[in-house]
């Protein structure tokens, strides 16, 4: 196991144990909302504080863009980190949230971890060198037609503006597929696809925290991730679409038909 990623597997061990402590003590813990329908509670910057303080001690050079303390530092090294993905779900008990940790060298994913600490699952990726589930090596689905295909998604919250084309979409996969699930964690989601647990998944306006590590994760394991608008693999827009070679090109297909039709909105 390369070393860095390790490390990262200390720390986000580390902040699972203290977000589950936690849970006995929900009705005390301070909430505050960043903006609509996003909330930070006094866990989600603990739990970042305890990956920090592992990761900075054993990399003090290397540079960080956390989501609730922001970008730190310039180094060829980044770690991106998300340290409760599923706040929403975390502060009402409905048990699907994580915690999402990459590191990127020189503007290229590298090492990617995703942890359900509920679950004590740990989703794991190095470049070059596959993508795995606890010990146990992931690949996605083989699914090659949407029909009974298991889809994933977000609801656009932050992209309200996108709404419209979004229940276009919405409406089009309901009609074939087998089910579309909106769990409400991200990166969940994403190592989902690259467990070949679900065959695709899209949404809008997503953070680089909320993608990266899963990112890392679905290309690892065989599969696509692009930018739902340009086709780019760096995805800076947040507007992802991931999948199996098949399912991601298929709902590409029906997405840009769906945005074509209202104008690219």
């Amino acid at each position: 196991m390369h070393p860095m990623l390790n490390m990262g597997i200390r720390a986000v061990r580390s902040a699972g144990d203290f977000i589950i402590q936690c849970m006995d003590r929900m009705q005390g813990i301070e909430v505050a909302e960043k903006s609509r329908n996003d909330f930070v509670s006094e866990v989600d910057r603990r739990a970042e504080r305890i990956i920090l303080d592992v990761l900075s001690k054993a990399y003090p050079d290397h540079a960080i863009l956390a989501e609730e303390s922001g970008a730190q530092g310039d180094s060829e090294y980044r770690w991106i980190i998300d340290p409760l993905d599923g706040t929403t779900n975390y502060l009402h008990g409905f048990p699907q949230f994580a915690i999402s940790v990459a590191l990127e060298h020189k503007g290229v994913l590298d090492q990617g971890i995703i942890y359900d600490p509920l679950r004590q699952e740990l989703f794991t990726a190095s470049r070059g060198e596959g993508a795995w589930l606890d010990n146990r090596r992931m690949r996605v689905s083989r699914r090659e037609s949407l029909e009974g295909a298991l889809i994933g998604t977000g609801f656009p919250f932050r992209s309200l503006n996108r709404l419209d084309t979004y229940l276009d979409v919405f409406r089009q996969l309901t009609a074939v597929v087998a089910g579309i699930r909106r769990p409400g964690a991200a990166s969940l989601d994403l190592a989902y696809v690259a467990a070949g647990r679900l065959d695709g998944f899209w949404e809008y306006g997503l953070e680089p925290w909320d993608i990266a590590a899963g990112t890392l994760l679905i290309r690892e394991a065989g599969g696509y991730v692009s930018d739902m608008d340009s086709g780019d693999t760096r995805i800076e827009s947040g507007n992802i679409v991931a999948g199996n070679p098949a399912i991601h090109d298929l709902l590409v297909e029906i997405i840009r038909a769906a945005q074509d039709d209202r104008g690219r909105t």
